[in-house]
């Protein structure tokens, strides 16, 4: 496994993560054993860069990952997230970026854990009712007491991102970005290199979609959120479905699987970006590794250009009321 740096900073990761949401919540129904599993196959295999969230479960993805590493800590470069409220039994409060909470969200995420330092501590989504400069100054003094060692952002805007690096380092951004989401390289990846951070993409396969394994609304469970994107919903499932008829022609003659070839694309964009596809299986984990061995021809990321132009899915990538905190 390659490594990439993540900032200036001095981190260094795979140049392939494993998201963790999914093993816990959102992607139907799950198996804590096999979960357990993939993140022991994950580090065996060289992925180091591991994504969890308080909000996840909520806080059972946490505690998943901290028994998953317990006896592996030195292995790990472990990433987690605060910003989105959410209570025991899974109902949402919003978002705070507010100084005290982050120290608490900080110290509740150490606990669940069972670490005494997280490596990367992002901010899951910018509160809009607090100055970026308290909340980014809340986090620096994580850093500051030894429970942090590199600040991350995710989902943040670039007069955001500029705001608070202006108070502390930032080593990453995390955003949604695949070959049906290209939003970040309107303005992000430019902002984002001229500040020197690295980027991090979540949902690198659509969701899944682009794996080519969904084929109709009916494949997904019933408590499944991508239910409830207007992606996955009606006349837009079929004109993505389209898109995704496209990549895995092209993904058959190079043989090779949609979802590798989706996440070599996303390799060749630049070194300094990370995908973190998320999986629950050893199987799909094992597939997404070896697409870090697939070099694509300036000829083939031709044909996926025509294939996947920017802006070509159809629908939204949140359902219009969780939009508004995106790209703040």
């Amino acid at each position: 496994m390659k490594m990439r740096k993540l900032g200036h900073q001095g981190l260094v990761v795979s140049e392939l993560g494993l998201g963790c949401m999914g093993m816990s919540e959102f992607y139907g129904n799950s198996d804590e054993q096999e979960a357990l599993a993939t993140i022991h196959h994950a580090l065996d295999l060289g992925v180091n860069f591991l994504d969890t969230a308080d909000m996840y479960g909520p806080f059972t993805n946490e505690q998943l990952v901290g028994r998953a590493i317990q006896d592996r800590r030195d292995q790990v470069v472990l990433a987690t997230k605060f910003g989105n409220v959410r209570t025991a039994d899974g109902g949402w409060l919003g978002i705070s970026g507010r100084p005290e909470y982050v120290r608490q969200a900080c110290d509740a995420s150490l606990q669940r854990l069972g670490v005494d330092i997280i490596d990367l501590y992002y901010q899951h989504r910018v509160d809009p009712n607090v100055p970026i400069e308290e909340t980014i100054g809340a986090m620096a003094e994580l850093v500051q007491q030894g429970k942090v060692r590199y600040l991350g952002m995710s989902e943040a805007a670039p007069a955001t991102i500029r705001r608070a690096v202006a108070v502390h380092p930032i080593t990453a951004l995390q955003t949604e970005y695949s070959l049906w989401s290209r939003d970040p390289e309107d303005e992000i990846l430019s902002t984002l290199r001229e500040l020197g951070i690295g980027f991090v993409a979540y949902s690198p396969l659509g969701r899944g979609f682009l794996s080519g394994a969904i084929k109709s609304p009916d494949d997904l469970a019933p408590d499944d959120y991508r239910r409830n994107s207007p992606r996955f919903q009606g006349e837009n499932f079929y004109k993505n479905l389209q898109l995704v008829e496209q990549v895995k022609a092209i993904a058959a003659e190079k043989g090779v699987t949609p979802s590798q070839l989706a996440l070599a694309w996303l390799l060749a964009q630049g070194e300094d970006i990370v995908p973190i596809p998320g999986t629950k299986r050893r199987t799909y984990l094992e597939e997404n590794v070896a697409a870090t061995e697939i070099t694509l021809t300036p000829e083939d990321l031709r044909r996926i250009e025509e294939a996947a132009p920017k802006g070509i899915a159809a629908g939204e990538r949140y359902p219009e009321q969780h939009m508004s905190a995106v790209n703040q």
